[in-house]
């Protein structure tokens, strides 16, 4: 058994060995220098690692393995300045920092970029007055670098942004509960950044999620006649010829969709969908929202949720409606309702990455929303999974 496990890992091994090799011939074949914005991060980045105790992850941007294209350290430079000007005094005060728009690229000019390196150097500068154990952020945190640098060097992650984001947010807030710091972490990702704020769940946040799964089934008395409903009220897709069955007042008659039996009131909770590729609705309806007729199901009926027509369109249907990038259109959909932080989020669960996140205070209960015109592919609900114990003894090679 070992032999076998052994001609398993050896060959990952050695692909790791050659992909950690193409990042230091990059860097040695670059042939323009950095910019003095691309080296301010350098800088800050070798600042920062002083505290991040058993963890090397921002070693390879102030050993300048991992660099950024300009307009990524503007982008950075300006919203971590804008935070931390909203925190009176940020490395002993909490709270959730505020993150006000960044300008557009082309609106950004030099007084911008050297006013928010003031903010940051004056940051800098207390930090370092800082004792080291008093700032260590703990092992949570710890954790999710290790799986951040684990899969930027698979390739998995473009660059260790988020690995900063994480250490910088993490230093910024001091929060008591250590242990709590990167599910807070996420919140808040998803409170000020809607769209795309996570381009890479690490392995414990997603591991966190995915704990809330629960188990959702269609409630046969809300699905419109139309739909096919499999024996175990799992799989859904559209049909040749309408049911006739009691058109019940919670029925959908117009839009080809159906709700979940039980609906949310409180904590948390998490499911995954398997979506066709030519048009769906995910999300939830609120316990008072009407579903009879063609009437558009969005924010201003009672609606979260989101859609894909025509396989290319993708949109949150808030009113007006937010397009989202083809580039965040998944396969398989987890949605998460964090009911008392109010925040409904959705994900690509094969990718692990955000897609968009609702923010907003819930009332009532919220039930699971389907919906598809698909007649060959099911939309399907897929059972939480049974977790099966690792045998890596860091980061999952397999994950």
């Amino acid at each position: 058994m070992m032999q076998c496990f052994h001609f398993m890992v050896e060959p990952a091994k050695n692909f790791t060995a050659k992909i950690k090799e193409s990042h230091y011939r990059a860097k040695r074949e670059r042939l323009e220098p950095l910019d003095e914005d691309q080296l301010f991060l350098v800088e800050l980045a070798r600042d920062m690692s002083r505290v991040c105790q058993r963890s090397d992850v921002l070693e390879h941007i102030w050993n300048q393995d991992d660099t950024w294209p300009t307009p990524l350290c503007w982008t950075f430079i300006l919203e971590w300045a804008s935070m931390l000007e909203s925190k009176k005094r940020p490395m002993q005060t909490d709270g959730w920092p505020e993150v006000d728009e960044v300008k557009q690229f082309d609106l950004i000019n030099e007084q911008d970029i050297q006013q928010a390196k003031a903010v940051i150097l004056n940051w800098v500068k207390d930090l370092r007055a800082q004792p080291e154990q008093s700032v260590w952020p703990g092992e949570p945190v710890a954790k999710v670098l290790q799986d951040l640098q684990s899969s930027w060097r698979w390739g998995r992650v473009p660059n260790l942004l988020t690995a900063m984001e994480l250490v910088m947010w993490t230093l910024m807030v001091q929060r008591p509960d250590k242990d709590n710091i990167p599910q807070q972490w996420l919140l808040w990702k998803q409170k000020t950044k809607k769209i795309g704020g996570i381009s890479y769940i690490p392995q414990p946040v997603w591991d966190w999620i995915s704990d809330a799964s629960v188990e959702v089934t269609l409630d046969l008395d809300t699905a419109n006649p139309d739909l096919l409903i499999s024996n175990d009220e799992k799989k859904m897709r559209c049909g040749f010829e309408r049911k006739d069955i009691p058109n019940y007042h919670q029925r959908f008659d117009g839009w080809w969709c159906a709700v979940g039996v039980e609906g949310f009131g409180s904590g948390r909770h998490y499911w995954e969908v398997e979506v066709g590729e030519r048009d769906w609705r995910l999300g939830v309806a609120k316990e008072s929202a009407l579903r009879k007729g063609f009437k558009s199901l969005n924010t201003d009926t009672g609606y979260l949720s989101l859609r894909l027509e025509r396989g290319t369109e993708l949109k949150a249907l808030t009113v007006p409606f937010t397009a989202l990038p083809p580039g965040l259109i998944p396969r398989k959909v987890g949605v998460y309702l964090d009911y008392d932080h109010g925040q409904l989020s959705f994900y690509d669960a094969e990718k692990h990455l955000h897609i968009y996140t609702y923010n907003e205070s819930f009332s009532e209960k919220l039930f699971p929303l389907f919906g598809t015109v698909e007649i060959i592919k099911d939309l399907v609900i897929k059972s939480p999974a049974a977790k099966t114990q690792c045998l890596c003894s860091t980061s999952c090679l397999w994950g």
